[in-house]
């Protein structure tokens, strides 16, 4: 071969890896969004999660589908929505919530990547943070120590405070941590607390005649799914009683609690990305540690504090990420 034709053959080999590494840079990937909770719930999470993705090269319309799955807050519907994304098929199922313990029963055969609010060691999918089971791992929100920050602040915004309840649900993975967390706090700070499990209409119903005789200073509101259903319901009690509400998550905050102290929810949406990256681009997902939150936000809400006549002290105010007026 003379020296010419050797360096054509050697562009047109080098043409035809560009091209053929083209288009596995633009390969389209399909991933399944599935969860038990309303589409309106999740839109600036599913944001956040969008713009992340498009940072490490997905965008929708480009290379990326997405195929969308709302159970509308019926757990019945998970298992047949998650069938029928296995059917389509798509390459990655990214599971949210409530749905991720059910979705983790049906052993499926495709990845799953998760943002779980629960423990996930104690839910059984996970012989520890560092070893997940299964073809699953992810982030999840709990940090059960988060509790004890939360009475301090309760008890930095109302100095008399002596009694507080808390509301949670007992079949929330974790939250018997989360419990004895607040219990060992209380006992530090010189505080009494009545727990009350509620995992339904009727034990909510239950929990309220129970503290009606008493009513406490103060109610703690462990955030889980069955809390963001029934918040309005727990905050307007509490407000009925002038007892301020703190919880874990924003939308408490929003709908009426006087404060909320927790993970920053849409920073660990944006890290769910880095994990659907990593499992589509090979790993696998029992490789993948489950993370803890590492970014927190702190939101205060002003007008239940005016309404119940309590002054927010400035240091809470000033390391505050958002104040509702």
């Amino acid at each position: 071969m003379n020296r010419r034709a050797f360096l054509a053959s050697i562009i047109a080999f080098g043409t035809a890896a560009h091209q053929s590494g083209a288009r596995a840079a633009t390969k389209t990937v399909s991933i399944g969004w599935l969860t038990a909770q309303r589409a309106s719930s999740l839109t600036p999470f599913l944001d956040a999660f969008r713009s992340a993705l498009a940072e490490f090269g997905y965008r929708e319309s480009d290379n990326l589908e997405i195929e969308y799955r709302y159970g509308d807050d019926n757990l019945l519907r998970v298992a047949p929505l998650a069938a029928e994304l296995v059917r389509k098929p798509v390459d990655l199922l990214v599971v949210q919530g409530a749905a991720v313990p059910l979705v983790y029963e049906l052993k499926l055969s495709i990845p799953a990547v998760y943002v779980f609010s629960g423990d996930p060691v104690t839910a059984g999918f996970a012989d520890s943070l560092a070893h997940p089971r299964g073809n699953m791992t992810g982030l999840t929100f709990m940090a059960a120590e988060l509790n004890a920050k939360r009475l301090e602040i309760l008890r930095d915004i109302i100095p008399e405070l002596r009694r507080i309840a808390i509301i949670a649900n007992p079949e929330h993975p974790g939250s018997q941590i989360e419990r004895t967390y607040s219990e060992e706090t209380a006992r530090k700070l010189g505080l009494e607390i009545e727990f009350h499990g509620t995992s339904t209409d009727d034990q909510l119903a239950a929990a309220f005649s129970a503290m009606d005789p008493h009513p406490p200073q103060a109610i703690s509101l462990f955030a889980d799914g069955f809390a963001i259903q029934y918040r309005h319901r727990i905050i307007d009690y509490a407000m009925k009683h002038g007892a301020p509400v703190i919880s874990g998550w924003p939308i408490f905050a929003r709908s009426g609690a006087i404060c909320s102290y927790g993970p920053k929810l849409s920073e660990s949406y944006r890290r769910l990305a880095y994990y659907v990256d990593r499992v589509l681009k090979g790993t696998q997902p029992s490789l993948l540690p489950i993370e803890r939150p590492t970014k927190f936000e702190t939101v205060v809400n002003l007008q239940t504090a005016k309404l119940l006549g309590f002054t927010v002290p400035d240091a809470i105010i000033a390391s505050a990420d958002e104040l509702i007026q």
